[in-house]
């Protein structure tokens, strides 16, 4: 069974750093992209940022330069450094996992509120 849990979420002023991170059961680690979504009130789900099975990182332009995205195949976790945080980050985040054929898991999410 595929479980992710997501932990590292918080209060931070605006400006401050966190970092997320998500812990994944299951077998095949090693071959899945991971990315981290989020969800603010009000509005749809989107991505952050993707770290493919080779370990490729991609960002969406909000967070890119201000964010880093990492995975640790022996731990089976992935990292969402975010730094410069800003008001317009606060959101529900998830760790999403893809596998080899194509299926995803969801965490169940961890809130970052950003105070300004």
């Amino acid at each position: 069974q595929v479980q992710l849990v997501e932990s590292g979420g918080g209060l931070v002023q605006a400006g401050g750093s966190l970092r997320l991170s998500c812990v994944a059961s299951g077998t095949m680690f090693r071959l899945n992209d991971l990315g981290w979504y989020r969800q603010a009130p009000g509005k749809q789900r989107e991505l952050v940022a993707g770290i493919t099975s080779a370990g490729v990182p991609n960002y969406a332009d909000s967070v890119k330069g201000r964010s880093t995205i990492s995975r640790d195949y022996g731990k089976r976790t992935v990292y969402l450094q975010m730094n410069s945080l800003k008001a317009e980050d606060t959101a529900v985040y998830y760790c999403r996992r893809t596998t080899v054929s194509g299926r995803d898991y969801w965490g169940q999410g961890t809130q970052v509120t950003v105070s300004s």
